[in-house]
């Protein structure tokens, strides 16, 4: 069996969105060519559950400016 890597990156709010979009057309396309659509039905599940976090702004003393 193949071992699992994890990949992690961020996203922009927008990106997030084109990505959800593009997996659900290729997942459409896949329906209408009748060939299974479970491992995009993860991932698109995936990333529909996962929202993009609200960027952290940082904070700077006086002096560092």
């Amino acid at each position: 069996m193949a071992s699992r890597e994890s990949v992690s990156f961020t996203l922009e709010p927008f990106d997030h969105n084109l990505l959800i979009n593009g997996m659900n057309e290729f997942r459409n396309l896949l329906l209408k060519d009748e060939r299974p659509t479970e491992d995009v039905d993860r991932l698109l599940l995936y990333l529909i559950d996962r929202k993009p976090r609200k960027e952290r702004r940082k904070y700077f003393d006086r002096g560092e400016r």
